[in-house]
């Protein structure tokens, strides 16, 4: 028995490792990056504000982590902005091989 569950939680785990969309992580966490600065908040001040590491703040910036909603609406609470403007922002395109 527990043979069959660990195959079913490594074939889980390998669907949850495709979900991720590395291009939609790092355009995110550059618009962030954006609206933080025009705020004229640096990256520390950010995380005060949203109650949130600072570390986590570098790691979405850089499109390292996949961010909580909860978190998402920390941060446009913090930025003073709707939460939807955190997602107004364009993907580039795959590149072709």
């Amino acid at each position: 028995m527990y043979a069959i569950h660990k195959i079913w939680y490594l074939c889980h785990i390998a669907n949850v490792n495709k979900t991720r969309n590395e291009a939609y992580l790092k355009a995110f966490g550059e618009h962030l990056r954006k609206l933080r600065r025009k705020q004229g908040l640096t990256m520390m001040e950010l995380a005060f504000e949203a109650d949130i590491e600072y570390s986590q703040i570098a790691k979405i910036e850089r499109g390292v982590i996949n961010t909580t909603i909860s978190t998402a609406h920390n941060l446009a609470a913090a930025l003073e902005i709707h939460p939807h403007e955190l997602f107004l922002f364009n993907v580039p395109p795959k590149a072709k091989k």
